[in-house]
């Protein structure tokens, strides 16, 4: 529940207790409300608010600060595909509040709460260059001028963030990927006939959703609770993938594949061994490439790829692994 209040005297002094002018409060409100909702949860200050793009697109954003002192440095998360930032990832976003971060969510176009058709992807570009004029204006208020800028990137968000370091190289401060797509796995990359006939159909009906996903989520995730949490979940998107966006996710990947070397950021790399959507194979070879000479790599034996549906105890170990990388490199 969010409570705002109204000083009674200053509405009397302006003149504005009359009807007509209570019920252009009211609108000036609720229109307040619905762009710029503020709670606090779990120790964190919560804020969500929509952005425009140029595209006319209304993208949702979030964000999650420490209550009562300055952030030690700024987490901008990208997370995965048919996936969404504010609900899912509050646990995440508490832990890391509570570390001393300030964290920062935006749901993709056709993702989450953002408009757009449901987990469509036209361009994957797109979707890098929206998060990052978002995470930039961010990060060039005057009060995060000095604040360290890391990425946080979730399976497809990964690419995501990996890509934004491309354009730009020397503005981020390092990266948490966790299971990252870089590449499509040689066991179910499409051979140049299937390859074709995917570009073809993407020409004609991009947005048939042919490509299967709904039986994926007991094979990803361990926790039944979490599991349950995410099908009640309403804003996430649990049916089978539309054409373009598996192609825009073939062709992303194999581009961050043929350039795994211009990777020079700091980074870690987490990954469940038993990992069956992103091969760990894949985050060796992302480690074994890039040109970074800050770099780690953990691959955490019998975990899936949800990491945060492991046991209480694994978990706990994760987040005790990421936080400590981001201490050791926002202090230096």
């Amino acid at each position: 529940m969010y409570i705002y209040v109204l000083n009674q005297g200053i509405l009397e002094r302006n003149n504005l207790l009359q009807p007509n002018c209570l019920r252009f409060l009211y609108l000036v409100l609720f229109a307040f409300i619905e762009h710029n909702i503020m709670a606090y949860e779990g120790g964190a200050k919560y804020e969500e608010e929509f952005i425009i793009t140029h595209r006319g697109i209304r993208l949702f954003t979030c964000k999650w600060l420490p209550e009562n002192k300055e952030p030690k440095a700024l987490i901008f998360i990208c997370h995965g595909l048919a996936a969404e930032c504010s609900v899912s990832l509050t646990d995440t976003a508490i832990r890391l509040v509570r570390a001393g971060y300030a964290l920062y969510g935006i749901d993709y176009e056709g993702h989450g709460k953002s408009s757009g058709k449901r987990c469509y992807i036209s361009s994957f570009d797109r979707i890098v260059s929206d998060c990052s004029n978002h995470f930039k204006t961010i990060a060039e208020k005057v009060e995060n001028k000095n604040k360290k800028r890391f990425l946080y990137g979730i399976s497809m968000g990964g690419a995501v963030a990996i890509n934004m370091h491309r354009k730009d190289p020397n503005y981020w401060n390092g990266a948490i990927l966790m299971a990252p797509l870089c590449k499509i796995s040689d066991e179910i990359k499409p051979g140049p006939i299937l390859l074709g006939a995917l570009e073809m159909l993407c020409r004609i009906v991009p947005t048939w959703k042919l490509i299967p996903s709904k039986d994926m989520l007991d094979k990803v995730c361990k926790d039944p609770e979490l599991r349950q949490q995410i099908r009640s979940n309403h804003y996430m998107y649990m049916e089978n993938i539309p054409l373009k966006t598996g192609h825009q996710l073939l062709v992303a990947a194999s581009e961050i594949e043929k350039n795994l070397r211009q990777i020079t950021m700091p980074f870690y790399v987490l990954h469940g061994g038993d990992d069956i959507v992103t091969n760990v194979s894949v985050s060796k070879l992302l480690y074994e490439s890039a040109s970074s000479h800050d770099k780690s790599l953990k691959i955490y034996p019998g975990m899936w790829h949800v990491l945060n549906g492991e046991a209480p105890e694994d978990v706990d170990l994760i987040f005790s692994d990421i936080i400590s990388w981001l201490d050791q490199r926002s202090s230096s």
